[in-house]
């Protein structure tokens, strides 16, 4: 009779990790269709450095970056292409 139990535990216990892999295979799936690739960002090492010196160059009026006189802004081609 132990070994009958035994045997049900262990079947529970496959059966519950089949579950939350599947489960957590649907998640993520969601997740991918309600954010698309922003997750890929999350990984992304970032230069401290790099950000702080891009960040005195943004002008948060116009939503772009100033180097000087010049501003640094997408092409209208390229906002299409968003």
């Amino acid at each position: 009779m132990e070994k009958g139990l035994l045997d049900k535990v262990e079947d529970n216990v496959a059966v519950q990790t089949w579950s939350k892999t599947t489960q957590q295979k649907k998640v993520k799936q969601f997740f991918y269709l309600g954010y698309g690739d922003l997750p890929y960002l999350l990984d992304i090492k970032v230069d401290k450095h790099l950000f702080r010196a891009l960040a005195q160059f943004w002008n948060p009026t116009y939503s772009c970056f100033t180097f000087g006189g010049v501003d640094l802004v997408p092409t209208v081609e390229e906002y299409m292409a968003l």
